[in-house]
């Protein structure tokens, strides 16, 4: 029996990105977060997209929802960035309870609810990631843990409920143990108005200081050894962090694919009297660009339904994961370079939508799995660890 295809705009319709995509560039201008997005976005169940229809989401998997953050991101680039940290958690509630591990049901019902997570893991120099913490998590006797530490990054700050966190526990008997747990906001969360940045600035990603801030036994998730982990969170985590980074990325080259052909269609050359399409070379420039996109949505949907599907990729996951997640930015920043070039001098104008483009596609370096990370992984994949 066949199914139905998947229709993006019932969800996310064309009039509802171009709200997005007018409300982009003040936020950027302004440097505010797009409230009024996620109101839209709340609006719709975008929420819980991930989340199961019998606890009230709309029962998607990774590969419709990456179609949906490509879809968002080529409207609002930091609208899609900073919803997709919420969507991470409730991706992750779901590849875990996909494999029998109902930890994160909260969060698939907080999401339907109307709860916003936000996504704690990222620490100034801290490049073990998810394999080491310099927060301390310090238990107490009622099960509870105190964090105490600084995350950066933390996108949707300004308006996050819950914040899904780690920290090291080195006091307990098998100590140590990376604890991965959810606080709410209260005096112990202090939250930094210090996002100022070059692009993304409607993500509002501020730094959040913890201050003994408490998470009840409820809601401490996961106590596991530091370093490379086989838990089934450390992989949703990953997987799911990945595939949708990369899906924003992806969005952000289509739009700027598809300004390019539009302006090649607009502009017309003094020297031949002739519409740019009809230029070999901004032809030839638009080609290339098509055809670097061309690869990245069929990869994302392969993995994605891979992790919705349970596929067994072995010790090969996270190389593919890391490598999707780089090729992607990679991709997406050559694409706007291109586009940039294709629509020439008006692009260099703050009120330009490339121009803010051009800005936006650089934060995809600094997200996990960074280039060097992304190298290391793939290497000790295909050649082994290296020698001590």
């Amino acid at each position: 029996m066949s199914q139905t295809p998947f229709d993006p705009t019932v969800i996310l319709p064309d009039e509802l990105l171009e709200r997005f995509r007018e409300r982009a560039a003040v936020h950027d201008r302004e440097n505010t977060f797009p409230e009024d997005d996620l109101a839209d976005l709340k609006a719709a169940g975008y929420l819980a997209i991930l989340v199961p229809t019998e606890l009230g989401g709309a029962g998607l998997g990774l590969a419709e929802a990456s179609v949906l953050q490509q879809r968002l991101a080529g409207a609002a680039p930091a609208t899609a960035l900073s919803i997709n940290m919420h969507l991470v958690w409730t991706g992750v509630a779901k590849v875990l309870a996909d494999r029998g591990v109902d930890a994160l049901r909260f969060v698939q019902e907080g999401a339907a609810s109307g709860e916003v997570f936000a996504f704690g893991i990222s620490e100034a120099g801290n490049d073990l990631v998810l394999f080491g913490s310099d927060t301390d998590a310090s238990p107490r006797p009622d099960g509870s843990y105190a964090f105490t530490g600084t995350k950066i990054f933390t996108s949707l700050a300004p308006v996050w409920t819950q914040l899904g966190l780690h920290g090291l526990d080195t006091t307990s008997s098998d100590a140590p143990k990376m604890v991965y747990a959810f606080v709410g906001r209260d005096v112990a969360v202090v939250t930094r108005d210090d996002w100022d940045t070059l692009g993304m600035r409607g993500t509002q990603s501020r730094t959040t200081e913890l201050h003994g801030a408490v998470a009840p036994a409820d809601r401490i998730v996961r106590r596991i050894d530091p370093g490379p982990n086989p838990d089934p969170l450390v992989f949703g985590i990953f997987s799911v962090f990945e595939l949708l980074l990369a899906s924003v990325y992806t969005g952000i080259a289509r739009r700027a694919l598809d300004l390019s052909v539009a302006t090649a269609h607009k502009r017309t050359s003094k020297r031949t009297g002739k519409a740019y399409s009809q230029d070999p070379d901004i032809r030839w420039r638009i080609a290339g660009m098509a055809l670097a996109y061309d690869a990245l949505p069929p990869q994302l949907e392969a993995l994605c339904r891979d992790v919705d599907e349970r596929a067994d990729h072995g010790a090969r996951w996270f190389s593919l994961l890391a490598g999707i997640k780089h090729r992607a930015v990679t991709t997406a920043k050559a694409v706007v370079d291109d586009a940039v070039l294709v629509a020439g001098g008006s692009s260099y104008f703050s009120g330009s939508e490339l121009g803010r483009l051009y800005r936006d596609v650089l934060a995809g370096l600094f997200h996990p799995s960074d280039p060097e990370s992304a190298h290391s992984t793939v290497a000790t994949a295909w050649l082994g660890p290296l020698e001590d």
